[in-house]
């Protein structure tokens, strides 16, 4: 009962961090050079948060294990607006880093204390729908985020920022009056404090190597495709942007729709591995692109497989991990950071060398990940066995 009540509000909060966020993406670029910023701080100035983020992610998930998700979300949204204003005000390029780097710093709170919030709340069955209302509210606030921030941006190129602060600083009030603690005391081992070695050596450690690698792959694609397109179907930036809107849009749908009914009838497992299969047909078919209708459709068919992946990830961890949701959660944010960090400049210099080959590797990595999976996949005690 409670689950039902938690799980929409959730939802709104998510959804709103992320159009928050995702206001910002098209205008940074322009901002920060209209600074003073050369490509190469433009680059450093976007990796700079990926990397806060990968440090300061575990942290966060296992403060959340101790003192309750609720505050420690709080203090991400809260991250966030300070962040955003800092860069609206901001007239040389030391405070957009200064900002940058507090912004990673907080923000990296966000998604794993929302993902332990829902483990929190969730029973084992319908963890994986939990999970993908998550998934769903991420990927619809990356499609309607920047769509907003470009309308703005005509405005001028701080009015974004000023508004993602806004939308922030919204998001934390309804946190504060509408989201009620999920963390039970004494609910999960908070005395004990194994390392987070400890973690990677479990049964559970190929869960953040395949997130590793899924997000790997993701990001090259997002960092090349707009340049392939381009030379291979005369696509423009506008058409990109719909083509983009087209696949957020199907990822979150199955996400959200149908994530939770999968996991429940066949189990994470299962589904993980087809997500995988799909991603890698995806990137396969990108191949071939050749006009906007064969673009849309391939990177959606992407776009579907690798949608169901996270959620079901993330579901399977929880279930499996001894750790505790918050540090398990955190951790395997790190993890998703890292590949967004390694993927960009990988998938740009695999791109220079042939311009099909970002998704090639793509094919390749999501096939390592899958055959690894097989291998060394966690289990799961078969209490769903008597539902299906």
């Amino acid at each position: 009962m409670e689950t039902k009540k938690a799980l929409p509000i959730l939802f709104l909060v998510m959804f709103l961090v992320m159009v928050g966020f995702g206001i910002i993406i098209p205008v940074l670029p322009f901002y920060a050079e209209e600074i003073g910023a050369n490509p190469t701080e433009l680059g450093l100035l976007m990796a700079v948060y990926s990397l806060m983020q990968l440090i300061f992610a575990p942290i966060w998930g296992q403060v959340s294990d101790r003192i309750g998700r609720k505050p420690v979300m709080m203090l991400g949204i809260a991250g966030l607006a300070i962040s955003f204003f800092i860069q609206a005000v901001s007239t040389q390029l030391w405070m957009l880093f200064a900002a940058r780097i507090l912004g990673g710093i907080l923000s990296s709170a966000n998604m794993p204390t929302a993902m332990a919030y829902v483990a929190d709340i969730t029973t084992e069955e319908n963890r994986g729908k939990g999970m993908g209302i998550i998934g769903a509210a991420t990927g619809l606030g990356f499609v309607f985020g920047p769509a907003i921030g470009g309308i703005f941006s005509k405005i001028s190129l701080n009015m974004p920022f000023y508004l993602a602060s806004g939308s922030s600083l919204i998001t934390l009030f309804l946190v504060l009056i509408l989201l009620k603690e999920s963390k039970q005391t004494g609910s999960e081992t908070i005395h004990k404090k194994p390392s987070f070695w400890k973690a990677l050596n479990g049964h559970t450690s190929i869960l953040f190597f395949v997130q590793f690698l899924i997000s790997l792959s993701l990001s090259g694609l997002e960092a090349t495709f707009a340049y392939f397109a381009a030379k291979r179907a005369g696509l423009d930036s506008i058409q990109l942007g719909y083509i983009f809107m087209i696949m957020g849009f199907g990822s979150a749908l199955v996400q959200g729709g149908l994530v939770g009914r999968l996991t429940k009838k066949y189990g994470e497992s299962t589904v993980i591995q087809g997500g995988m299969i799909v991603s890698a047909v995806g990137f396969g078919l990108i191949l071939l692109v050749h006009s906007f209708s064969t673009a849309a459709i391939f990177l959606t068919i992407f776009g579907l497989g690798n949608g169901v992946i996270r959620p079901s990830v993330s579901s399977l961890l929880t279930k499996t991990s001894t750790t505790g949701h918050g540090r398990a959660t955190g951790l395997l944010s790190s993890f998703d950071s890292l590949g967004r960090i390694i993927g960009p400049p990988l998938g740009g210099w695999l791109f220079s060398l042939t311009i099909g080959l970002p998704y090639i590797s793509g094919v390749i990595i999501t096939f390592v990940a899958l055959v690894l999976f097989l291998i060394f996949r966690p289990q799961v005690n078969p209490v769903k066995v008597k539902n299906l």
